[in-house]
């Protein structure tokens, strides 16, 4: 007798490829961080260009503020044109973006003070590109894989997302040990970007597979656009997991875009920031796989995301406190690891459990809207952030490089970072609960079929 997981096709060979090429697309795309192309190297991006540092931090807040409205475009062109046509315009959006980005560093052209203007420019074509992608892993997860390997399959594609991080960090202080060196770095975040989109435009032919691989897959149009969003709106259960998990994106961003500002005041050069990044995000990559595939198996969204959300905070206190003190290069390190392990190990499950708790309605606006509550939300902390920085006197061990007196003081706006987290965690355990309907629908759907067949079974040929 055949059962219901075998009307869906998990394992079909000439599927394998599409699926691979997809996510491995997806992936490519994900890792292109240019919005964090100048925040490892912030203080040298400002002598370069000769602006402040607050103009330097524009070019990661303007991925904020375009998201916004963009945002709900992205979750449109998701549910409603298609997976591949929304990978393929990102992937064109970020090469655009990245080639007007090198025309600010061409000496020939002589743009003078228009320089900062074009890199600007470039920096809002690839804000456009990023909601596109970022919202496209669930949507990935629930088309083109079973429902046994949607949470690692969510895993793999969100958490490209951290590994581009990762290679900012890292990659961005390598490459400017000196503000002249500008030029090298956009030319280098270049070539990635260019990369995709040839193959993003020539590698995808197909939204889905034409086997479903689950129950929920043969109805993935769900409900439209506007009749989603309506749902979302009355959803509880969606709404605190959007305004505290939304929070928790927004604290992450802004850890991201000024962790160098933050350290460079206690004496901690580039080097360590990036370095200090690159542990955050490397732990956090680790902290994700093993909570993907520990979800996979038990099914525990809600209980994984409640455990990692508090001890993030608790890392996220210690690193606040510890980042106010010379000379604390190991506890900043493990503070960061901590932070990043439990902190992104939330991001795809949390993705999952979106859908999970508003099921019908698409995964691409279901995504999507928490993606932009914690976008607004990531542009107020980083305006406030900065307000509630201090100017202090020039200190010989400060490494920070600008070209204006002393630096800034960032005390009060981590310790706020800290309790933000700490806050959000709290509600989050106390007050969310839902139920998982779309593995119930799943379940409910295999039990119709698998009775079906049995009945067909029995009745006795004539």
């Amino acid at each position: 007798m055949s059962h219901a997981s075998d009307v869906y096709g998990p394992l079909v060979i000439s599927e394998f490829g599409p699926r691979l090429r997809c996510s491995s697309l997806l992936s490519l795309l994900s890792i292109l961080q240019l919005w964090l192309t100048f925040a490892p190297v912030a203080d040298k991006t400002a002598s370069y260009f000769h602006i402040s540092l607050e103009t330097v931090n524009w070019l990661s807040l303007v991925y904020l503020l375009i998201s916004i409205p963009f945002g709900l475009v992205a979750t449109w062109v998701l549910d409603s044109v298609g997976l591949r046509w929304a990978v393929t315009l990102s992937a064109w959006l970020n090469m655009t973006g990245s080639i007007i980005r090198m025309f600010s560093v061409l000496k020939f052209l002589s743009l003078g003070s228009w320089s900062y203007w074009y890199l600007f420019v470039g920096q809002c074509l690839c804000a456009l590109a990023q909601p596109l992608v970022i919202f496209s892993p669930t949507k990935l997860a629930a088309l083109w894989f079973p429902d046994n390997q949607r949470a690692t399959a969510n895993m793999f594609a969100s958490m490209s997302n951290p590994l581009g991080i990762l290679i900012a960090n890292v990659l961005s202080p390598a490459l400017v040990p000196e503000g002249k060196h500008i030029p090298l770095m956009l030319g280098v975040y270049a070539i990635p970007a260019v990369t995709a989109c040839v193959l993003a435009t020539v590698g995808i032919h197909k939204n889905a597979p034409p086997t479903p691989p689950s129950a929920s897959a043969t109805n993935s149009t769900s409900q439209p656009f506007l009749t989603g969003l309506k749902m979302l709106v009355k959803n509880k259960s969606y709404l605190i997991l959007a305004v505290c998990f939304g929070g928790g994106i927004g604290i992450f961003t802004c850890f991201s875009a000024l962790l160098e500002q933050i350290l460079c005041e206690k004496g901690y050069s580039n080097v360590f920031a990036g370095l200090n990044g690159a542990t955050f995000t490397m732990c956090g990559l680790l902290g994700a796989f093993l909570l993907g595939l520990y979800v996979d198996r038990t099914r525990r969204f809600i209980e994984s995301t409640k455990i990692c959300f508090c001890l993030s905070a608790l890392a996220s206190i210690v690193f606040a406190v510890a980042s106010r003190f010379r000379h604390q290069a190991i506890t900043l390190a493990i503070a960061s690891s901590l932070f990043g392990f439990f902190g992104f190990a939330i991001y795809p499950i949390a993705m999952e459990l979106a859908v999970e708790c508003s099921y019908p309605v698409g995964e691409g606006t279901s995504t999507g809207l928490i993606f932009v509550a914690s976008q607004i939300q990531g542009v107020i902390l980083m305006i406030l952030l900065q307000a509630l920085t201090v100017r202090v006197s020039e200190d010989p061990s400060s490494a920070c490089d600008l070209d204006q007196d002393g630096a800034l003081d960032w005390t009060i706006p981590t310790l706020l970072l800290a309790g933000l987290c700490s806050a959000m965690a709290c509600f989050y355990v106390i007050f969310f609960n839902t139920d998982y309907k779309r593995l119930h629908a799943e379940i409910n759907r295999d039990t119709l079929v698998n009775a079906n067949e049995t009945a067909a079974e029995t009745i006795p040929e004539a």
